[in-house]
């Protein structure tokens, strides 16, 4: 009998995502620091790494917006339509390339690369594949253990000019250099607090937890820091996971753009939101039985009124029908709407969830009938094939004007035909 292989991991991480996705299609920007915005255009929430010695993360937009312009930095509105199809783009390419990969984030992922002969090579054919085929650059950090993996990548971009974006810490001696020059706090799940009672036990650098014991970090502190140590040190604690189980709760909400003051933008709102949940909710395959309904004022400024109020609403049957979702949605705002408030955000929560055939009912129970699943079907498949809202319920507009504050936004190029990338 064979001796089983030592396992292989590689964490593959988008270099500044959000940026690089701006940048696919704008290649003028090639050398252009950018940041990109939270909804409304509140605060930087990404930045490209050219612009990060100059902007802080969460700085609020309209504090630095003169300081972007003397600076020579770009500003985009979040794009997510565009982010998440380019997510899954990047992510497609990496599962043709590897035997198994683990969906992190938005932007990285965790491959199994055992069995491999040379992960070096493959580490280097994948950024150049990511880089030609989605325009995406990708930093590489491979281990034996999914934490030096993690720490791997943090080097392959620390020092980026000297190794090429691709880092192995499958040897003893690049492991120990590694370990030696990064500090405790740059280790995948150690948080700020954590940190300071490292410190405290004289642990300041990543050599120093791995060669901590583990029995008295798991004793003091957890059985996950204990992990940690152990996966620094080269035993292998973690997996790479399976896929996650259907969600129990879904929800959607987002801040109206502006203050509403009337209830008919509130239920166009909700409609909308119920439109986005109704598609996950179809994504997973299961059935919902309540509907939470939410609406809410802004609740940091003092001079306007503050109220809040939700409404759990229970449906006739099991269904994933975004028509009767919508429906008992919208109703249910007039329960929860009272004049004379300046309403700033709306939210739908799809509650009792469960998979076909999971419901126990009596015999004489009200099932979802046939013809709306098939409607559901033929509805996802053309959203899917021709973009996200080509077919939509009545009550859900177009271009509303309660929508999010999205100035700076850029196009969506790869999910609506009407913003195509045109090279003239």
């Amino acid at each position: 009998m064979g001796i089983k292989a030592s396992p292989v991991f590689a964490l593959i991480d988008c270099n500044s995502f959000y940026a690089s996705c701006e940048r696919v299609f704008r290649p003028d920007l090639a050398k252009t620091p950018i940041v990109v915005l939270s909804n409304n255009d509140g605060c930087v929430i990404a930045r490209s790494y050219d612009a990060k010695p100059h902007i802080k993360m969460g700085e609020p937009y309209f504090q630095i917006k003169d300081r972007l312009a003397q600076l020579g930095i770009v500003a985009f509105s979040s794009n997510y339509a565009l982010y998440g199809d380019m997510s899954e783009r990047v992510m497609s390419v990496i599962e043709s390339l590897v035997p198994a990969v683990e969906v992190y984030s938005i932007d990285e992922c965790f491959a199994d690369l055992t069995g491999i002969d040379d992960v070096n090579a493959l580490g280097r054919h994948l950024r150049h594949i990511l880089v030609q085929r989605t325009g995406i650059p990708v930093g590489v950090g491979i281990a034996h253990t999914k934490t030096l993996a993690k720490l791997a990548n943090h080097t392959a971009k620390r020092l980026q000019s000297q190794t090429g974006g691709v880092v192995n810490l499958c040897t003893e001696f690049q492991r120990h250099w590694v370990l030696r020059n990064t500090a405790v706090s740059e280790v995948w799940g150690i948080g700020r607090r954590m940190t300071v009672h490292l410190q405290g036990m004289g642990i300041s650098t990543a050599m120093d937890l791995a060669s901590a014991d583990p029995w008295m970090l798991r004793k003091k502190f957890s059985v996950v820091i204990e992990k940690t140590a152990r996966e620094l040190a080269g035993t292998p604690c973690l997996e790479l996971d399976e896929p996650d189980p259907p969600k129990q709760e879904i929800c959607c909400s987002r801040m109206f753009g502006k203050r509403l003051t009337t209830v008919a933008p509130i239920k166009e709102a909700v409609a909308t939101y119920m439109m986005r949940a109704s598609e996950k909710l179809r994504a997973q395959q299961s059935y919902c039985r309540k509907v939470r309904v939410s609406i809410r004022t802004g609740m940091f400024n003092p001079d306007e009124a503050k109220y809040a109020q939700g409404v759990v609403v229970t449906l006739p049957y099991p269904t994933d029908d975004v028509r009767l979702l919508t429906k008992v949605a919208v109703d249910a705002v007039d329960s929860v709407f009272r004049p004379g408030f300046k309403y700033s955000k709306a939210e739908v929560m799809l509650l009792d969830l469960r998979q076909p055939g999971e419901f126990s009912d009596d015999l004489f129970a009200v099932n979802q009938p046939a013809e709306a699943s098939r409607v559901m079907a033929v509805l996802d498949e053309i959203n899917g094939r021709w973009g996200r809202g080509t077919l939509r319920a009545a009550s859900v507009p177009v271009n509303p004007a309660w929508s999010m504050r999205r100035e700076l936004m850029s196009q969506s190029y790869t999910t609506r035909l009407d913003q195509l990338w045109r090279v003239s």
